[in-house]
């Protein structure tokens, strides 16, 4: 196949899904994944196309979402980092909400080891993850499923949420920026993640370097209300994403970053028996001073600190002052906004 004929069925595959990873794009065409690379630096050379880590998306600020096949093989080894990281703040006995998405599949793998947790979501993949997991309960919401993502939206799933209760959610997107936040390119999918952000006293975002500083259309969680990001370690020529991490710690958000090798241990720490992150794994970007009135990591509840969390790490506090916190994640109090 010539070059011309291999870079516009590249083009094709782009613009038909979104993004696709450059292991695809290397089958399809049946070349190396090297001469893909550089048929996709021809093509952004052009502005047909933008790279990223692993693949390449259709260009401009405002990508469209990709497919569920096209997304499990972007970035797979900083979503596993990160799904390390993040299953390392879950402690035993808590009630979390997980989104749809990629890296929350990874860390729902990881959080089938954490004995009597809660798990409400609205993913088919996240709650398959947990299907066989002893001592974790799984509440599905209502709703239609969309098949791009094997996940519930709609009126359904967001009536089924209401009223509900849980320490923290975790939710991930297709960008994160520090000017707008978390945001998706599909309104139902956004409409069910801002239903599961009221559910939480707190919001961890999981997404790596990729999403940092893409806008697309639908916002789900702004920054004022993103209390963690864990992400990967951008790589040194990747200035934008660099500079979006400053902004979003400038802005008050408490950004972890995954680095190789987190993922070595029986689930990277935490209360639930494994080995705790360590520091040359993960380095944390701490909010500026007087940002947000914040509490260290787990002292929203009865016995101090998470365990297996960074220490020093602060969020917002989600109890009321002057109230004694109870041990129960249903009676906390809302989240100032």
């Amino acid at each position: 196949m010539f070059a011309a004929e291999r870079r516009q069925l590249i083009l094709e595959m782009v613009r038909a899904n979104g993004a696709v990873s450059l292991r695809e794009l290397a089958r399809v065409v049946q070349t190396s994944e090297v001469t893909v690379r550089r048929d996709v630096r021809a093509l952004e050379a052009e502005g047909l196309l933008d790279r990223r880590h692993g693949g390449a998306v259709l260009p401009g600020g405002f990508t469209r979402e990709s497919g569920f096949p096209q997304k499990s093989h972007l970035a797979t080894a900083e979503k596993t980092a990160i799904a390390d990281l993040a299953a390392s703040f879950v402690e035993e006995g808590e009630a979390v909400v997980v989104g749809a998405g990629t890296t929350t599949q990874e860390l729902a793998r990881r959080l089938a080891r954490v004995p009597g947790l809660t798990v409400v979501t609205n993913s088919l993949l996240v709650a398959q993850a947990l299907a066989h997991a002893n001592r974790v309960e799984v509440v599905m919401t209502g709703g239609t499923l969309r098949g791009s993502n094997y996940a519930l939206v709609g009126s359904g799933a967001e009536q089924s949420l209401q009223g509900l209760r849980v320490s923290r959610a975790f939710l991930s997107g297709s960008g994160l920026t520090a000017e707008r936040g978390l945001s998706t390119s599909n309104m139902l999918s956004a409409s069910v993640d801002r239903a599961l952000v009221q559910a939480a006293a707190e919001v961890v975002v999981l997404a790596d370097h990729t999403k940092l500083g893409t806008d697309t259309m639908f916002q789900t969680v702004p920054t004022d209300v993103i209390t963690r990001l864990v992400t990967d370690d951008p790589p040194p020529h990747d200035d934008r994403a660099a500079t979006e991490l400053q902004a979003l710690a400038d802005q008050g958000v408490h950004i972890s970053v995954a680095g190789p090798g987190a993922g070595s241990g029986p689930a990277s720490g935490g209360a639930h028996g494994g080995d705790s992150v360590s520091p040359a794994r993960r380095r944390d970007v701490p909010p500026l001073p007087g940002q947000r009135r914040s509490l260290p990591l787990g002292h929203d509840r009865p016995g101090g600190p998470v365990q297996g969390g960074p220490p020093g790490a602060q969020l917002r506090s989600a109890v009321s002052l002057g109230e004694q916190p109870t041990a129960r994640v249903a009676d906390l109090a809302p989240r100032r906004r």
